[in-house]
């Protein structure tokens, strides 16, 4: 597992409540989508991040972690396995506390690596899910 119980709780608690979300875009098929809206009624500000910019959930959206004009505390990553080491990366490079991969992204060398940097990373779970199961 890679993310203890202790640093979940750590992400959704202590973290911060800005998150940026990699791969989110205003297609409401898509998981990230109903991810972020949970996001939002647990008191996070769910930053958008997808090559479109489009706002989502009233929120401005932003086609890179780079281009986000203000600090991120949780980068929280809907992209696919080999994209989302490149991810973590820019989590690093744009200062955020915590990178969190969603069920079904694994990148063992972007958790060494992104660890190894000082932030929090839990990879194959998902927030929402995590957050009414700790009693949020």
């Amino acid at each position: 597992m890679y993310g203890d119980e202790a640093t979940v709780r750590r992400i959704l608690n202590d973290l911060g409540d800005t998150w940026a979300v990699v791969g989110l875009s205003s297609n409401r098929q898509r998981a990230a989508y109903g991810v972020a809206a949970v996001l939002q009624r647990f008191g996070k500000r769910v930053v958008p991040v997808h090559p479109k910019a489009e706002t989502v959930h009233g929120e401005q959206g932003y086609a890179s972690l780079a281009d986000i004009p203000f600090g991120v505390d949780v980068v929280d990553v809907f992209v696919n396995s080999e994209l989302a080491g490149a991810v973590a990366d820019e989590a690093v490079a744009k200062g955020a506390k915590g990178v969190w991969f969603q069920l079904g992204v694994v990148d063992e060398a972007a958790y060494e690596r992104t660890r190894a940097a000082g932030l929090e990373m839990v990879m194959d779970r998902c927030p929402a899910i995590e957050i009414p199961r700790l009693g949020r």
